[in-house]
């Protein structure tokens, strides 16, 4: 992906813009809508802009929307606003509780210092132990909620222990915790790189040895289903963005900035701890999959048991 390349991305992309809508009818037949939040191999795909030119010929176009939090991107899933997606480990499962119809298709690499709980850099709170009786900002379903769970049992707490302040975006959460309203926060990248930068907060604890922090890939059951040959055609494309993300971090950020209206030190910093390339789904991932769902299930903070391998799509592999 040179640099010529990408200028031809921009052009063909702004050519794009320029061109007639489908109607009603042809957008749901050959349209393939795609969900995707900041900072996300979705992200780097949508900016290459190769995806529209490989579906062309199978008839199909691409809808990109933009979603705030996985929690959010699977109830629009769920409510057939979209057909592909990604999200957290966490929201994942939190969708399968509440009897979302998707399926998990791929994984992602293992990314623990992406996510963290903050504390301000001249705080008395030393320890992840010292959060009890105090109030966290987090959002319910975030993948930084199975952070916090997982560090207080470390610490000898459970989620009883402190108060949460429940929020519903990033933007929100830093919010709480610039302004002083709470004593710690829990973000993700690149929020939470963006905090680091910004701020210079301590960190408690990161994702390191409690949480994978897994991104996931995936589909409407339906559309997984009955659309093989699309998705096929979106992953062998995702591993061409993916296999060049992980060559350059740097360009990653420098290419995303303008599109995400994010500085590139706070992308570079993101993109310096995480690596891109999708893997099946095996045994492994799983488990790790499996005890998140057995903890919030425990806690009573999603309605019923799940199994998470009824979720996992058996039919195809694309990685």
């Amino acid at each position: 992906m040179t640099t010529s390349l990408n200028r031809r991305h921009a052009l063909a992309l702004g050519l794009a813009a320029g061109m007639p809508a489908l109607s009603s009818a042809q957008a749901s037949a050959k349209t393939l809508r795609i969900g995707y939040q900041k900072f996300n191999t979705l992200n780097i795909l949508k900016g290459a802009g190769q995806l529209e030119a490989a579906l062309k010929p199978l008839g199909w176009s691409v809808s990109w929307k933009e979603f705030a939090t996985g929690p959010v991107l699977l109830e629009a899933l769920n409510a057939g606003a979209i057909d592909f997606g990604h999200a957290a480990d966490t929201p994942s499962v939190f969708a399968q509780a509440a009897g979302v119809r998707a399926v998990y298709l791929a994984a992602e690499q293992p990314y623990p210092q992406g996510i963290a709980i903050l504390v301000p850099q001249d705080s008395p709170l030393k320890t992840v132990a010292d959060l009890k009786g105090r109030r966290i900002a987090v959002g319910r379903g975030w993948n930084v909620q199975y952070l916090l769970v997982r560090a207080l049992e470390d610490a000898g707490l459970s989620f009883d222990d402190v108060q949460p302040a429940w929020v519903n975006t990033a933007a929100d959460a830093r919010s709480a915790f610039e302004s002083g309203k709470v004593d710690a926060v829990g973000l993700w990248d690149p929020f939470l790189a963006g905090a680091e930068l910004n701020g210079k907060p301590r960190v408690l604890r990161n994702g390191e040895g409690l949480s994978n922090n897994r991104t996931f890939y995936l589909a409407a059951t339906d559309f997984a289903e009955q659309q093989g040959q699309v998705l096929r055609t979106v992953f062998a494309e995702l591993r061409k963005t993916n296999d060049w993300a992980d060559r350059h971090p740097q360009q990653v950020a420098e290419q995303l900035a303008p599109q995400l209206g994010v500085p590139v030190p706070v992308l570079a910093l993101a993109t310096g701890r995480r690596r891109y390339t999708a893997v099946p789904i095996d045994a492994t991932i799983v488990a790790e999959q499996q005890r998140i769902a057995d903890t919030f299930f425990k806690l009573k903070l999603i309605p019923r048991a799940v199994q998470v391998r009824d979720a996992v799509f058996t039919r195809d592999t694309y990685v």
